[in-house]
């Protein structure tokens, strides 16, 4: 019953299915079957007409999928991605969702995930928060992350703009991840060090420090837990992989580190920075990878001001 619950509420309150509307399901042999079928029974319960795709799991995140399946997602009225690797920032989800699909992205989504935390947070709450946020936020031109383990960054986002994930996608082209809950932007520069100790995209869960030293938005060098793990992902894509992609800021309280990138990034009071891609939301560099490491505890200044991220807890 918590999973029909679950998926009940990704189908009805997240995407806002209407009867007759075409709801596509792309999963992967990586994730459990159980979950693509809660969501397609959802689906067909809502009066859908509900289609399931399945598969092999991509390379690494931010792999295109096949071409028969990127037709089958701008052909949608709502998309799920409920696949071991994800699709977010992918060329193939972007033009479904310039061609008017609702999309909703779940990497690495699995049954426990489902039926507790931050999926099931109360989302009316969440973007409550993010529209405030993006009053705050809007026009800010400089960041400043420090952490007490080392991290001092310093971002220019003047002239970018910042974004919110709030799990809501009732208008056309309209893209999220589940679980939701983050303020994301795609910043001009960056400089200084990061220093991640929540978990990484590609590694997990992180028993020590992963540094990442960074030069003009540029990672130039990785040390400590899964430092040479990272870097061999990074140079298969060749110097496009060392971007620094994104700062995200956690703004869901239900939300824990699990090990799984998709509920980390949305903990409440983390913030997490991403290398790779970042074509699809304001960035211009594009390569089959994005990677998300997640840093706790941070200090976070935006024009000098303290946003006082612990809040979001």
């Amino acid at each position: 019953m918590e999973l029909k619950k679950s998926a009940d509420m990704v189908i009805n309150t997240c995407m806002g299915a209407k009867k007759g509307e075409t709801v596509l399901i792309v999963t992967d042999t990586c994730t459990d079957k159980m979950i693509s079928k809660a969501l397609y029974d959802s689906a067909v319960g809502a009066g859908c007409e509900a289609v399931l795709l399945t598969m092999e799991p991509r390379e690494q995140h931010g792999a295109e999928p096949p071409a028969l399946v990127e037709e089958a997602m701008k052909n949608a009225d709502v998309l799920l991605a409920p696949a071991s690797k994800s699709l977010t920032h992918t060329q193939a989800r972007k033009r479904a969702s310039d061609n008017g699909t609702r999309t909703a992205t779940m990497p690495g989504i699995n049954l426990a995930m489902m039926q507790e935390g931050g999926l099931n947070a109360d989302y009316e709450d969440i973007g409550k928060l993010a529209d405030e946020l993006l009053e705050t936020l809007k026009g800010s031109k400089e960041v400043r992350i420090t952490t007490e383990m080392g991290t001092d960054l310093v971002l220019d986002v003047e002239g970018c703009e910042w974004m919110a994930d709030t799990g809501m996608c009732h208008e056309k082209g309209t893209t999220s991840n589940l679980p939701a809950g983050e303020m994301y932007i795609a910043p001009k520069n960056v400089n200084g060090r990061a220093v991640i100790d929540g978990s990484m995209g590609g590694i997990g869960l992180l028993d020590k420090p992963l540094i990442i030293e960074i030069r003009n938005r540029s990672a130039v060098s990785f040390e400590g837990e899964g430092a040479e793990k990272l870097e061999a992902m990074v140079e298969n894509v060749g110097p496009d992989g060392r971007n620094i992609a994104e700062l995200g800021i956690g703004i869901n309280p239900a939300a824990s580190i699990i090990g799984v990138i998709l509920e980390d990034e949305k903990v409440g009071g983390t913030i997490h920075i991403a290398l790779g891609d970042n074509s699809t939301f304001g960035g211009y560099v594009k390569v089959d990878l994005h990677l998300d490491g997640i840093i706790t505890g941070p200090t976070v200044l935006v024009d000098g001001i303290d946003l006082n991220v612990k809040r979001f807890a």
